[in-house]
């Protein structure tokens, strides 16, 4: 009897040490992201800092991260994502001096901005490691394992840093995350090579204008990929609520640092819980229709949030959203990775990573701006309608993005038989 398809890649020694790593690097990320988060809003006490932190983060993500997409096509892509990986630590380091020495808030941006540059780089060589690691019939699988794994350190890693502020202040969570961040690089170093695969037209790739150009070209030219990249944008440009959730744990529902460290993980408990669902039913064959209910039911649990006054309703909102977000981004990677040539990998996860930042980074200022002007509860009630316009407009102006099929090897000729 065959294993489990489940089994059957977490079989694979480098999917485990991949996993380890993503493990670590997810929980000092989302970690991070809380105590930075907080962190300002505590100097600052202002919703418009936390959207000006958002524009700070995406201001390296389109030029570092296309550069950096380009230059993932020409190295080996477990080395850069290493190298990335300690300068990242060093940028968070740096995060931990200026609160422990009560710095102004603009050193603060400074290092968000130097942190930012580094995760440029990191996330499109990061991104196209594992494609290496199995075969393509076994991807849908591997991203979900690895998904798996990482959602469970997305669901913990703002949780311990609450508590981690809570008990022993910022510094202290900015140094937890600093420790997670190295221990990903250390993982790493247990992986083979991942070199790019040659071009299919002989010619050798380099770190030019017209590389990135490349990577640009594809995206645009492949309807499914535009398609998801285009939904995914829109959606968390509008509906992200988690610029907000200092707020909201302050002011609206009162809970403090304890109670936010609770709504950030709420969000990735729901990305863990549906990991879980698809660890035991793997995803199908249509990952655009499921990207399409995916991003519906993300703006639907975003109005419920924004309408609740109880922080446990709130939270069971955080997790349905993180539920969706989970069929989402497997749903995207899936599309994206299956229909990329390897030789192209790091430049379209290039591109696919500054609709991610444009997305994070550019919904955290505009949640920050639209909340200082009408409040954080009508900010989110905005955002989750427009989320719900966004995808009528994307899923009627690409059908190709619902009609996308997931293409199977065939099937190897029964032993005996003759091939025709």
């Amino acid at each position: 009897m065959a294993a489990h398809p489940t089994l059957q890649v977490l079989a694979i020694p480098a999917v485990r040490h991949f996993a380890l790593a993503r493990l670590c690097r997810a929980a000092a990320a989302t970690g991070l992201a809380a105590a930075v988060g907080w962190h300002v809003y505590d100097v600052t006490g202002s919703a418009l800092a936390l959207g000006l932190l958002g524009i700070v983060e995406f201001v390296p993500v389109v030029p570092i991260g296309l550069w950096g997409g380009a230059l993932a096509d020409t190295r080996d892509r477990v080395a850069l994502t290493r190298w990335a990986q300690l300068a990242i630590a060093a940028a968070v380091g740096g995060l931990a001096i200026t609160h422990a020495l009560d710095l102004p808030i603009a050193w603060v941006f400074a290092a968000a901005f130097l942190l930012a540059c580094g995760q440029a780089i990191e996330r499109p060589a990061n991104s196209a490691i594992l494609p290496s690691l199995v075969p393509p019939e076994q991807f849908g699988v591997a991203i979900t394992v690895v998904s798996a794994v990482r959602n469970v350190a997305l669901a913990l890693g703002p949780v311990v840093a609450g508590f981690t502020i809570a008990s022993a202040g910022i510094t202290a969570a900015y140094v937890l995350a600093a420790v997670l961040v190295l221990a990903s690089a250390l993982a790493l170093t247990r992986l083979p090579p991942a070199l790019p695969q040659p071009r299919d037209d002989g010619e050798e790739s380099a770190v030019t204008l017209t590389a990135v150009a490349e990577g640009i070209s594809f995206v645009r030219s492949n309807r499914p990929i535009l398609g998801s990249m285009t939904l995914d944008l829109f959606a968390v440009i509008f509906a992200s609520v988690d610029a907000l959730l200092p707020v909201f744990a302050r002011d609206v529902l009162g809970v403090g640092a304890e109670g936010f460290g609770v709504l950030s993980g709420a969000l990735a408990f729901g990305t863990f819980a549906m990991s879980a669902v698809m660890w035991v039913r793997p995803p199908g064959e249509r990952p655009g229709r499921a990207l399409i209910w995916a991003v519906a039911a993300f703006g639907a649990a975003t109005l419920v949030f924004a309408a609740s006054s109880s922080f446990a309703l709130s939270v069971a909102a955080l997790v349905v959203a993180g539920m969706a977000d989970q069929v989402s981004m497997v749903a995207r990677e899936t599309i994206l990775q299956l229909s990329t040539p390897d030789a192209l990998r790091g430049r379209v996860s290039a591109v696919n990573f500054v609709f991610i930042g444009a997305s994070n980074e550019l919904g955290r200022a505009e949640s920050g701006a639209l909340a200082a002007w009408i409040g954080a509860v009508a900010s989110v009630w905005w955002g989750g309608g427009l989320c719900l316009t966004a995808l009528g407009a994307v899923a009627t102006g690409i059908p190709e993005l619902a009609s996308f099929v997931v293409s199977r090897p065939p099937s190897p000729p029964v032993r005996g038989s003759v091939a025709p």
